[in-house]
């Protein structure tokens, strides 16, 4: 098939969208970067099984790449609100099997983009991806988490390992930066157990499952969100529904459509800041005609213009 992206101009480019590339140390000035992390935590059973996502997503988003400038009608604007208000900083170099030392390198990444004032905006990669870049923020004020996801993630330990797959939301809820959090698009039968519901209840979790969702549309999760909070969003590409994101592990039917996601995402920006966001569990090796690229990286191209223009 012919890539119509040729038509407008789209030609290689270094960074998503043909965004400015620049090492972290370098982001200052811009309101948002880019970063991907592919290989975070493995397992002996899988692998790193979502490594190849961040590349998958930069492909997605290629035929855009001269198009920058262009009206954005998910924003009813160009994407950016102005030259160098985002900035990519490319994908950390992290290695299959090296758990600890991938889990230090986000860290560190986002630290350095926080402490040049600039919005992490994190492409992964395996769902453990969250757990570094949240101890980045330590020391740094409180924060609200929203989690958008299909599960909710409270499981102490799978296969032994406690900070990788499904354990992201109780790791969170053990650091003392982390005063609240809220987790929407619950659905179907997933890795929790009862109890780890009943912990997550317990320690102060609020859900809004994807049938109240459907039901009451996204402002049920929004009310949540005290005006003003510092708000980190965990994205699961699984809360999307898979009849338009096929590319995750578990695909359950009833998740949120790309309307819904996005208007979460915007909401939190006009009543609160973003102060990061990471989209993770992207894996590309079940996806079906590069559908959910297109879709992962049409949403990150939103996502930047609402947290570029945010405050």
């Amino acid at each position: 098939m012919a890539d119509l992206g040729k038509m407008f101009g789209a030609a290689a480019s270094e960074g998503f969208l043909g965004l400015p590339r620049v090492g972290i140390e370098a982001a200052r000035g811009a309101r948002v970067a880019i970063l991907g992390a592919g290989a975070v935590t493995s397992y002996p059973s899988v692998g790193a099984y979502c490594a190849n996502g961040p590349a998958a997503i930069r492909a997605g988003g290629a035929a855009y790449a001269a198009n920058l400038a262009h009206m954005n009608f998910d924003l009813g604007a160009p994407t950016l609100p102005h030259d160098g208000a985002a900035v990519d900083c490319g994908d950390l170099a992290t290695v299959d099997g090296a758990g600890a030392e991938n889990r230090a390198l986000v860290r560190d990444a986002v630290a350095q983009l926080l402490d040049q004032d600039v919005v992490p905006l994190l492409l992964g990669g395996d769902d453990s991806l969250p757990i570094p870049m949240l101890e980045a923020f330590a020391g740094r004020g409180r924060y609200t988490i929203l989690q958008i996801d299909a599960h909710i993630d409270w499981r102490d330990a799978v296969e032994g390992e406690r900070l990788g797959l499904s354990s992201t939301m109780r790791r969170a809820s053990e650091m003392g930066h982390v005063e609240r959090i809220i987790q929407v698009g619950q659905r179907g039968i997933g890795s929790a157990r009862a109890q780890d519901y009943r912990d997550a209840c317990d320690w102060g979790v609020q859900f809004v499952p994807a049938a109240e969702v459907a039901r009451r549309g996204v402002q049920a999760a929004l009310d949540l969100i005290p005006e003003g909070a510092e708000v980190i969003i965990c994205f699961d590409c699984d809360a999307i529904d898979p009849a338009i994101m096929p590319a995750v592990i578990g695909r359950t039917a009833g998740g949120l459509s790309y309307w819904q996601a996005l208007d979460l995402i915007a909401g939190v920006a006009a009543r609160a800041r973003i102060a990061a966001f990471d989209l993770v569990e992207f894996m590309p090796e079940r996806d079906i005609d590069g559908q959910s690229a297109l879709v992962a990286a049409q949403l990150i191209a939103a996502t930047l213009g609402v947290i570029a223009r945010q405050g």
